[in-house]
């Protein structure tokens, strides 16, 4: 497994610019244990309070899909604290390239106490599409690497434990055409294994767009060639991520 990274650089606005990492989804334990993302949006993010020996360190937790969220979320929490010392951030989305994106900053504040520490705390939680940033109001008091470190990471594990939080699960989604007797039947299938009804379509014929599982897919095609004497079958329109809110 290859890993690009490149490292952060003075912006013209005198902040760092974020650097990152790229890793496959299969690799560091990601196919193993569950992901998790969380569901609070950029406009209503997840928060925590620190005092630390007079600084203060609040910290932001939002979903982000794209790297373009977690920039645009970055620079709204700056927007909000422009007295603010240091707006630290970490970020972990999927990529275009079917790989797991990491980015993180330490705006300024030594070298891996801030960025990193954040990302620790997104990877601890085996987080994705996530964004999450301390902002940092200087108190006069030095804290040393160790305490920025721990300072740090407490506030963006604050905010990720306030965070509502959902298990990130795959889904096949597929279009299904039945005619209008067929449909309690069907729906009745749909019900078997726990598959999600995303749209539907009233023409001559009833056209479904719905999500299943992996796992379930192939015993539902089975079900509906039974059920209708193989003339109704799923199209596979391709995969993609849910979230599934953790009770």
């Amino acid at each position: 497994m290859s890993r690009h990274v490149h490292s952060g650089r003075s912006s013209q606005s005198g902040r760092d610019e974020f650097a990152g990492t790229e890793r496959d989804s299969d690799s560091e334990g990601l196919s193993g244990p569950p992901r998790l993302t969380i569901l609070d949006a950029a406009a209503r993010p997840a928060s925590s309070s620190l005092i630390e020996k007079k600084s203060e360190f609040i910290g932001n937790a939002a979903h982000c899909a794209l790297e373009a969220e977690a920039v645009e979320f970055v620079e709204s929490v700056r927007l909000q604290h422009p007295k603010a010392r240091h707006v630290a951030f970490a970020a972990v989305f999927p990529s275009e390239r079917g790989v797991m994106s990491e980015r993180m900053s330490d705006d300024g504040e030594p070298s891996g106490t801030a960025g990193k520490p954040i990302l620790d705390a997104l990877r601890k939680s085996s987080m994705t599409s996530c964004v999450v940033t301390v902002t940092r109001y200087f108190g006069g008091i030095l804290l040393g690497s160790a305490g920025l470190i721990r300072a740090y990471s407490t506030a963006a594990s604050t905010a990720l434990r306030n965070a509502r939080r959902a298990r990130v699960e795959q889904r096949i989604r597929a279009r299904v055409v039945v005619d209008y007797s067929q449909m309690d039947t069907f729906d009745h299938l749909l019900k078997g294994v726990e598959a999600v009804l995303q749209h539907r379509d009233y023409a001559e014929r009833v056209t479904s767009e719905i999500l299943v599982s992996p796992a379930s897919y192939e015993p539902l095609r089975i079900q509906l060639a039974d059920a209708f004497q193989g003339g109704v079958s799923p199209e596979k329109l391709g995969q993609e991520d849910v979230a599934i809110p953790l009770s």
